[in-house]
């Protein structure tokens, strides 16, 4: 009997295809449809990310700007300050004549020039700079003062801020 059902024809299928099967987009059914709604919500949503990444790029090139260009006028301004002094200004600092007390030196004081390293001698001229006292040889400090405006030891200005302040 298992013979016989091996070798019957079987019924050919129907050319015709049945009108109850369709074929189906698989997308369509996943995403219900919506597809360019989705489209679009993801476009928008790009668009302000981009907005906003624009905005900060902006926000940090006019701060940087601003920065640079506040940084540069102070620079020229403490560069105006130290850029050193009139000779008449110069002049009219004060000097005296060394004279060694015969007193040891407090370690506090020096008895020699901060610039050209000679000690001080006996009659020696000598400048002493205002509000830190520091003293140096006339001849050397008269030219160190033509080109800065501060003190070599200390950097304490000489030239008060004032006298720049219509730079700023």
């Amino acid at each position: 009997m298992l013979a016989s059902s091996f070798m019957e024809p079987s019924p050919s299928p129907s050319l015709n295809p049945s009108p109850s099967v369709s074929i189906t987009d698989p997308h369509e059914h996943v995403l219900g449809g919506n597809f360019n709604l989705i489209v679009l919500v993801v476009a928008i949503v790009c668009a302000v990310v981009c907005t906003l990444g624009l905005n900060t790029m902006l926000i940090c090139i006019l701060q940087c700007a601003n920065h640079s260009l506040r940084q540069t006028v102070q620079w020229v301004a403490l560069r105006g300050l130290n850029s050193g002094m009139k000779k008449q200004d110069m002049v009219a600092l004060p000097t005296s004549t060394y004279t060694n007390s015969g007193s040891p030196i407090s370690p506090s004081s020096t008895s020699a020039c901060a610039i050209c390293l000679i000690d001080f001698s006996n009659g020696d001229k000598v400048r002493v700079l205002p509000n830190c006292a520091h003293r140096y040889h006339v001849s050397c400090i008269d030219k160190w003062l033509l080109s800065h405006s501060s003190c070599p030891t200390c950097r304490h200005q000489l030239k008060s801020k004032d006298s720049i302040d219509h730079i700023v």
